[in-house]
């Protein structure tokens, strides 16, 4: 058989299969996408968003808070830590498992990760913004800061 003998309608068929295979693996994993991507979302609300959508967030049902803490909350000697967040319209209590960021303070723009337990929300992480000019705590004499 000569190069050029092959009908074009023989190369076209061999295609097919392949072709239906490659379209059946996109259509599996697109399905297995989007059946599990809910389970991994995590939500991102502010205090006012939170309290309006709380049917839709049950207790346990993870989503990430972002608010200012409010000045006056901040139960520094309380283990758990507790606090309140706020946007201006909302304010949640909060009580935070984990050690707070070294910047923690009242009167800071904090994303808190957790859920709602009952009338408070139980965040076991925080992260805190600051503008860019940070400053590092004193150090002592001793080095300690």
């Amino acid at each position: 058989m000569e190069k050029g003998d092959e009908s074009p309608g023989l190369m076209k068929s061999r295609r097919w299969p392949f072709l239906i295979f490659v379209g059946v693996a996109i259509l599996v994993a697109g399905a297995f996408l989007i059946r599990n991507i809910d389970s991994d979302l995590v939500y991102y609300l502010t205090p006012r968003e939170a309290v309006d959508q709380r049917a839709d967030f049950p207790d346990g049902r993870r989503f990430r808070l972002a608010g200012i803490v409010v000045e006056g909350s901040l139960d520094a000697g309380s283990d758990p830590l507790r606090f309140q967040v706020t946007d201006g319209a909302s304010t949640i209590p909060v009580v935070l498992t984990d050690t707070p960021p070294l910047l923690f303070d009242e009167d800071v723009n904090v994303l808190l990760d957790g859920a709602w337990l009952g009338d408070h929300y139980r965040a076991d992480g925080a992260l805190i913004s600051h503008d860019e000019n940070y400053q590092a705590p004193p150090v002592a004499d001793d080095g300690s800061r």
